[in-house]
């Protein structure tokens, strides 16, 4: 009995016997379960940071490099996923942190007018470039290449974050349920990734994502302004 890709049948097995589920079986039961729940989760995962963008109408503390180099290190990641043929279930949040990942830029740019010629420059180049790599087209070495690199990427996308957040001892407009998502989300993705047998290279990539956002979600905690006596009394 399978569903997803998922195989009930173990563990269906040992439950009609009156027997809990052994380790062999139930383990790769929930790393396909957690992996369709962070894809399920990664829909939303950057709704809050957006919002509250919009809300105040201002990307005060925001470091825009951070975020398009996100977008940059999504792009290779799931262009790669996608032509080693590993089941979605390993990678299919990628496709939805891509998507918000996109958005979130564009809107760092609408409050961040009058944008650069630089910036200009670089996304020009991505909308050039980017196709081209989702699509596969490129050589198969630069392609091992580019997904190497992706893991210095994803770790300089957040080096101007943290350091924007230690220079004005503030974190801004930076989401805290955003940054606590992208934690999680690398957490349970290390496991998945055991259990799926994906590529070192991808279980490397989690593990930085849980260092990168715990210093930033410790930097939140830290760096979070004590309420006055007005503020409370206006709750």
């Amino acid at each position: 009995m399978e569903y997803l890709g998922i195989d009930l049948t173990c563990a269906l097995g040992s439950l009609r016997l009156g027997h809990f589920p052994e380790k062999d079986c139930l383990l790769p039961l929930i790393s396909k379960l957690l992996g369709y729940a962070i894809v399920a989760a990664s829909t939303t995962v950057k709704l809050p940071q957006i919002l509250k963008i919009l809300k105040h109408r201002s990307v005060r503390g925001l470091s825009m490099l951070s975020f398009e180099l996100e977008v940059v290190g999504y792009t290779i990641a799931l262009a790669y996923c996608l032509h080693k043929g590993l089941p979605f279930s390993a990678y299919g949040e990628l496709l939805f942190l891509l998507i918000q990942a996109i958005v979130l830029v564009a809107v760092i740019y609408y409050f961040s007018q009058p944008l650069s010629t630089k910036t200009w420059i670089r996304a020009l180049l991505y909308c050039a470039v980017g196709p081209t790599i989702l699509a596969g087209k490129i050589d198969p070495l630069l392609f091992e290449a580019l997904y190497v690199c992706q893991h210095a990427i994803f770790l300089f996308a957040r080096i101007p974050q943290i350091w924007e957040n230690f220079s004005n001892k503030s974190t801004g407009e930076l989401s805290s349920l955003t940054c606590f998502m992208n934690f999680g989300g690398s957490l349970v993705r290390v496991f998945t990734s055991i259990q799926e047998n994906a590529p070192k290279s991808v279980l490397m990539g989690s593990v930085i994502g849980i260092a990168t956002n715990f210093t930033i979600l410790s930097q939140i905690v830290l760096y979070q302004k004590p309420q006055t006596g007005k503020d409370k009394k206006a709750q």
